[in-house]
């Protein structure tokens, strides 16, 4: 196990920062918006924030991860996100994992997997694919149960509708 700062396990980090994505999902859930939060982190510091808000905006790019990235470029003033980490609930589509490559990210970390849609590996993988100029880490699964519940909870309320 790799230890960061204080011996702080790294799993545990994982965990503290994707709860951090999952309080900005809690935010879209009580929106009426897909429950998908995402959080930027760089140097150790959470620097952006964003959860789904394509129906607020009337705008199916508004996702997550584009709102965090945008936050997190403009925090930095650069157009690059190296070193960077991204924590979202949920596998990232292929609108979001092309952007992810294109902003250079070091990591992605998501919650639970998205076999409809997912572009990090479930569906297709656009941030490890090979013929592209930049490749992120990506691990998955990082609080997948709770990431899913609330994605579970809030289709089911839907449904019920």
């Amino acid at each position: 196990m790799r230890f960061v700062g204080y011996k702080i396990p790294m799993i545990k980090l994982d965990e503290f920062y994707m709860s951090e994505a999952i309080k900005e999902a809690r935010k879209a859930f009580d929106e009426d918006e897909v429950p998908v939060g995402a959080v930027v982190v760089h140097e150790g510091r959470v620097i952006a924030r964003g959860h789904n808000q394509v129906e607020r905006l009337k705008d199916p790019t508004a996702h997550a991860e584009m709102l965090a990235l945008t936050s997190a470029t403009n925090h930095l003033g650069t157009k690059w996100l190296n070193g960077a980490s991204l924590y979202v609930t949920i596998e990232p589509c292929s609108m979001c994992a092309g952007a992810l490559v294109l902003s250079r990210l070091e990591h992605v970390y998501f919650g639970a997997r998205d076999p409809k849609t997912g572009a990090c590996g479930s569906v297709i993988n656009i941030i490890s694919h090979k013929k592209l100029n930049h490749r992120i880490k990506v691990k998955g699964g990082v609080l997948e149960k709770e990431c899913g519940s609330l994605l579970s909870e809030f289709f089911k309320k839907k449904r019920s509708k």
